[in-house]
């Protein structure tokens, strides 16, 4: 019974991170669009401070955990198909990393990325989670 409950919460987990991964790309496709030190600059500022710290991170973090754990209990290290998903997950992460580091750029005014490169990183994780559902469901 303990395996539904982690493997309930990893798809959980999952589904917020990929929440966030595809919504704060397009906050920062706005943000860059508005003059810094402005009312609405500040606050994408915040929302994308919070959306990154109370979602998104401990998200990621409860995905990783229940994740490697699912892979222990069922044994996933040895096929190919697994190895290929956590290859998805750890570009993911580094996707992850990446839009931090333009949180705290904003959150410092240091921007200097149009609304365009937003919108191309914003299609990253898309393109990653449909491979790594693939790869869950057909399991090649």
């Amino acid at each position: 019974m303990l395996y539904f409950w982690i493997k309930t919460l990893h798809v959980l987990a999952v589904i917020s991170w990929m929440a966030g991964l595809l919504y704060l790309p397009r906050l920062f496709v706005y943000h860059a669009g508005v003059a810094v030190g402005s009312e609405t600059s500040e606050l994408f500022k915040v929302m994308e401070r919070r959306l990154l710290k109370a979602i998104m991170t401990p998200a990621m973090i409860v995905a990783w955990i229940c994740g490697l754990w699912i892979a222990f209990e069922q044994q996933f290290f040895t096929q190919t198909w697994f190895s290929l998903k956590m290859l998805a997950v750890l570009i993911m992460s580094g996707v992850h990393g990446l839009l931090a580091r333009h949180v705290r750029l904003f959150a410092e005014d240091r921007n200097i990325r149009t609304h365009r490169y937003f919108r191309i990183v914003n299609e990253i994780p898309t393109v990653l989670m449909i491979f790594a559902v693939g790869l869950v469901i057909f399991k090649p």
